[in-house]
């Protein structure tokens, strides 16, 4: 984990999203860069809500958003550019094959030829796709679909990736597969944000774990910090996440 004097991947302040009610309520988080950070909440904390206003794909009622300093509000595309966003339900071109499908996001985002090719070819082998880079991506699984769309989130190399419930749906092998590779990417200095429900992959890969209930962060640290906040112990983090989520609603 990086210390205090690291530069910020993400800083997010005073975010708000209304529906019929606040989705999102005066959001303020901080995400050191080369960090990977896990966002967890129950259902309708705001969790994708909060990270589809980061992605620029939702605008928000009032707050700011800066990725590596850049305000993601007055300059998306800047924004756009040095982030990516894989959510749990990947749109893909049916008709299209991975080859063709990583070639042109590739030059959405103005890649150069044949570094795209040399990418594509390297993220297809590292996924287990190179043997169907020709085939449709309409018959590929729930599974494949989720890989693919890793691919042309990377294909760029962007310095935060964003991920909405990626392993919902994928089977064991697929599963090992994205973990690998999130863990090679910030290894290499990316930066990561995931949403899950599934707890125990959050407690193995985050270095920081934030907590959302009601639209509000309410908890944000080590596992073991938000042990200490939730007088839980040495539980698990699924423990202390339903601590944490029912002192809140106690306070409340």
């Amino acid at each position: 984990m990086n210390d205090k004097s690291s530069p910020l991947a993400l800083r997010i302040r005073g975010l708000a999203k209304s529906f019929e009610r606040p989705a999102v309520d005066g959001l303020d988080l901080c995400v050191p860069a080369g960090e990977f950070y896990s966002l967890l909440g129950p259902n309708g904390a705001g969790k994708t809500t909060t990270m589809r206003m980061v992605a620029g794909l939702l605008a928000p009622d009032r707050g700011s958003i800066s990725i590596f300093g850049v305000d993601a509000l007055a300059d998306p595309i800047g924004a756009k550019r040095i982030m990516a966003w894989v959510s749990d339900e990947p749109m893909l071109y049916d008709q299209l094959t991975p080859t063709e499908y990583l070639d042109f996001v590739a030059g959405l985002w103005g890649v150069e030829a044949k570094l795209a090719e040399a990418r594509a070819r390297e993220l297809l082998s590292w996924l287990g796709l190179a043997p169907h880079a020709d085939e449709r991506c309409a018959q590929f699984s729930k599974g494949m679909r989720q890989k693919l769309a890793l691919a042309g989130a990377l294909v760029h190399e962007p310095r935060l990736i964003i991920l909405d419930e990626p392993f919902t749906g994928l089977d064991a092998g697929s599963s090992r597969v994205v973990k690998d590779v999130l863990r090679e990417r910030v290894r290499a200095g990316c930066s990561v944000i995931m949403t899950t429900h599934i707890l125990e992959v959050a407690e193995r890969m985050a270095d920081r774990i934030g907590v959302m209930s009601k639209g509000r962060l309410i908890a944000d640290g080590r596992l073991d910090e938000l042990r200490v906040r939730a007088g839980s112990g040495d539980a698990s983090l699924e423990d202390t996440f339903l601590a944490l989520v029912a002192q809140d609603r106690v306070a409340a």
